[in-house]
């Protein structure tokens, strides 16, 4: 597709991962909406980065409808959804319980679902779109401590293939991209972004990622992607 005067909907735009992509798609010369659940930092990083923002807690399922159309209105219309807002709870088996399964399925799950939906309406009237879901290589290989969070992006993983059965008649491109460990703000309490480590990803490889999926003629797709750091040893 077209990256120059398209029209992009970021959720979780605000730090790390959609902070990046914002930037990256900015350059291009998309426009831009961020959402994000800190309004201070949300309206700040909008201003740095010079696109709009949309005050906007997806796991708050009564207010996804709504909130979609005044994303949809703030834009003028819509090109591309990218789910990447995302929360993580990680503990072992023998600790885990269900109101931490409840809180990132909220999130990562069902409110991210939720909005597609919404997203999807308006993409099947134009009979187009774009689809990018936020996974991590926890969407393919679980791990010690990641039942909560793995179990959420396994499930993110089996929608998007549903969705991708479900809307290529309607010309609408689904893709998954699923990154290894990047030091970003994300599980972190204070919400402050992690320094880069010479040996992990950087949030600009996977802005880099989603500008080279959206970039393919419209006519192909890539329904999954992962991305790994070279040597993380």
């Amino acid at each position: 597709m077209k990256i120059k005067d398209s029209k992009i909907l970021i959720t979780g735009g605000s730090s790390g991962l959609g902070k990046a992509m914002a930037v990256a798609l900015v350059k291009k010369g998309a426009n831009i909406l961020i959402t994000g659940r800190d309004k201070q930092k949300l309206v700040s990083i909008a201003k740095e980065i010079g696109c709009d923002y949309l005050h906007f807690d997806i796991s708050n399922y009564a207010l996804i409808a709504e909130n979609a159309q005044k994303a949809l209105s703030l834009l003028g219309g819509l090109d591309v959804l990218i789910n990447n807002a995302g929360i993580g709870e990680f503990d072992l088996l023998d600790d885990i319980n269900v109101e931490q399964f409840e809180k990132v399925f909220s999130t990562n799950v069902f409110g991210l679902a939720m909005l597609t939906q919404e997203v999807v309406r308006y993409f099947k009237k134009q009979n187009r779109g774009n689809i990018i879901n936020i996974g991590s290589t926890a969407a393919a290989k679980g791990f010690a401590y990641g039942t909560v969070y793995s179990a959420s992006k396994f499930a993110l993983r089996g929608m998007t293939q549903c969705w991708q059965a479900e809307l290529r008649k309607f010309n609408i491109r689904v893709m998954l991209v699923n990154p290894s460990e990047v030091p970003t703000a994300f599980n972190e309490s204070n919400r402050v972004e992690k320094k880069e480590e010479a040996k992990k990803l950087s949030a600009k490889e996977i802005a880099h990622s989603i500008v080279a999926v959206l970039s393919m003629d419209n006519r192909g797709f890539i329904p999954e992607l992962a991305v790994w750091a070279t040597n993380p040893f």
